[in-house]
């Protein structure tokens, strides 16, 4: 049964063959601005060491702490990798507040399934369990946004009772209840 648990190097091997598959539909280039890109761009080229891999979950776990540095404009954020077994099939993070770019664009939070693992309710899961800790963080209801023509991650936001409010730049934005 998959669960949520926070970044672990114990499944570096089908990470690195989740984040192919990622490269393979387009991701991680020098365009690409998601969270997705911005770890390939920034670790991608230490993630086959086990001491690169390692600084690398252990950034992701120093996130949630004010005090960490991050690239200019980020906050705060907490990631969960959603595993069964030792397979990575996914990703959620959640930011714990808003800046201007994010309340337009990014939201509190964004999530990224694995290729090989769409279409078996994962996000709608990872979704699902990362609400009481957004709860947890005071932030309720929660922003979640997606590309205006994301069927699928629509239908995700939609299951879990997001209400859209509008659309802004080609992407959608929802308020999901945490509570």
């Amino acid at each position: 049964m998959p669960r949520l648990v926070p970044p672990t190097v114990s499944v570096h091997s089908s990470f690195l063959a989740a984040m192919a598959e990622f490269r393979a539909e387009g991701r991680g280039g020098q365009d690409d601005a998601t969270v997705i890109g911005h770890d390939h761009q920034t670790y991608g080229h230490t993630w086959h060491t086990e001491a690169g891999f390692a600084a690398y979950v252990a950034d992701l776990l120093a996130q949630p702490r004010e005090e960490t540095p991050r690239p200019e404009g980020w906050v705060p954020a907490t990631t969960r990798w959603l595993i069964e077994g030792d397979e990575y099939l996914g990703r959620i993070q959640i930011r714990h507040r808003l800046t201007d770019h994010l309340l337009r664009e990014g939201g509190h939070i964004g999530y990224d399934v694995r290729t090989s693992a769409r279409r078996h309710g994962h996000a709608s899961r990872m979704l699902q369990e990362i609400l009481p800790l957004a709860r947890s963080l005071g932030i309720d209801p929660v922003l979640v946004t997606c590309e205006s023509d994301n069927t699928a991650s629509r239908r995700v936001i939609e299951k879990s009772k997001g209400a859209l409010e509008d659309e802004q730049d080609g992407k959608l934005r929802f308020w999901v209840p945490a509570g």
